[in-house]
């Protein structure tokens, strides 16, 4: 079949390489893609939220499937927008709709959705520019340190933890009555402050049936350590040590039951991936956020421990009989480490040449943040690369996909040399 990935990230690019592993994908299109999924397909220069652009090319060229990547196009209705057009509702679209993409498009909208179905997540509440000074109110019954959440999209940047309430004031009055993340805050999330430690579950459903897929714990902070600025992620590993059988049964039965049947009782058809941002309170699960989409680094350590063909769940999402089709997974251990372009997460660094990809060896290497200029690589993103590893222990896959990252070479290149050391 003929199928068109959309996106440009590192998520993308593992898609790529794992999607055109399958016997059932004659041509894979990529849109926009990037410097790295040129070796699994074609590049098709579309963004990935002009719908009527991917409309003329997906008629154009017999398109079979359409998987969406990144949240911006699903919030934004992609799949509605194929379902409601006579010449393309009869291509499946692997994405929520409009609707259930709010459980990431919306963090109200997803908490009230939590509450409804007894899903255990953080106490919290939500206000407005209206209820400002009842958020004032609030603030001190929510204990410190407190989490101030932009209701909508925010690229990653529309979560604050404030250590003080006059902080946690000041920020509510930013957010609120200033648009510090745009229209995203215009309604703020209080919430209460988890204290343990996160993972991402991965969760694919037809709307009826699911498969869990194998969980990951990805690494926000610039530095080693944990310290400085919160980034799109450094790095990732999978599995994770402390999700033994006990927990993961645990998140199963108290929060992947509840969510698929909660959006069925609700009527909120629901095809594709659904993102589980855990938070392990003392062996006890509970959800920071939904997202609907899969995790990027985490999709860079997940899918190369599927052993299963990847064309063949999506079609069993298409067709709504996923729970016929197989998921298999590998015991070994996927350990991710992310290249990022000189200043980020502030201003980056762009357009710098990259050599030596031919000398990574032993990992896999996913483009994020590339493009190409004449015949050579360029950095253009805040993230460039993600160099994942494969191998029997923990050690050895993170040992070796750090050796890889420091194989490449640009201007300003930098990566953590300390993602999954707390796990060891």
């Amino acid at each position: 079949m003929n199928i068109l990935l959309i996106g440009s990230g590192g998520r993308e690019s593992a898609f790529a390489w794992k999607l055109t592993q399958s016997p059932k994908c004659t041509q894979l299109y990529i849109a926009p893609g990037n410097a790295g999924t040129i070796q699994y397909g074609t590049n098709v220069d579309l963004m990935a939220t002009d719908f009527k652009g991917i409309k003329t090319f997906v008629l154009g060229n017999n398109v079979d499937m359409v998987i969406v990547g990144p949240e911006e196009p699903l919030v934004k209705g992609i799949h509605d927008f194929f379902l409601n057009d006579a010449t393309l509702k009869h291509i499946p679209v692997v994405g929520p709709q409009r609707e259930a993409a709010q459980l990431e498009g919306s963090k109200d909208f997803s908490k009230q959705f939590m509450q409804r179905h007894h899903i255990p997540a953080a106490a919290s509440k939500t206000f407005t520019r209206e209820t400002l000074q009842e958020g004032f109110d609030y603030l001190p019954t929510a204990g410190l340190p407190v989490v101030l959440k932009a209701d909508g999209l925010a690229a990653g940047k529309g979560v604050l933890i404030c250590t003080s309430l006059e902080e946690a004031q000041q920020e509510l009055i930013e957010m609120l009555t200033e648009a510090k993340f745009g229209e995203a805050s215009s309604k703020v999330v209080i919430e209460q402050f988890l204290q343990g430690i996160e993972l991402s579950v991965f969760v694919l459903t037809d709307g009826n049936s699911y498969k869990i897929l194998p969980e990951a714990k990805d690494y926000k902070r610039i530095g080693e350590g944990d310290t400085g600025l919160n980034t799109g992620g450094m790095g990732s590993v999978s599995p994770v040590p402390f999700a033994d059988a006990a927990f993961m049964q645990k998140v199963e039965q108290r929060i992947v039951i509840p969510t698929v049947e909660g959006l069925k009782q609700e009527g909120i058809p629901y095809k594709g991936f659904i993102f589980i941002g855990l938070m392990n309170c003392n062996g006890e699960p509970y959800v920071i956020e939904y997202n609907c989409r899969m995790g990027d680094p985490e999709t860079e350590s997940v899918l190369p421990r599927i052993t299963s063909d990847l064309v063949d769940l999506m079609t069993g999402v298409a067709e709504g009989n996923l729970h016929e089709k197989e998921l298999t997974i590998s015991p070994k251990i996927a350990a991710t480490v992310m290249c990022v372009a000189g200043g980020y997460p502030g201003e980056y660094l762009k357009n710098r040449t990259i050599t030596g990809l031919d000398n990574v060896r032993g990992s896999l290497t996913f483009h994020a943040g590339t493009s190409l200029r004449d015949d050579d690589v360029v950095t253009t993103g805040g993230r460039v690369l993600a160099i994942t590893s494969l191998q029997d222990d923990m050690f050895n896959a993170l040992q070796q996909a750090t050796l890889d990252a420091s194989r490449i070479y640009y201007d300003g290149k930098y990566f953590r040399k300390d993602i999954g050391f707390d796990l060891l």
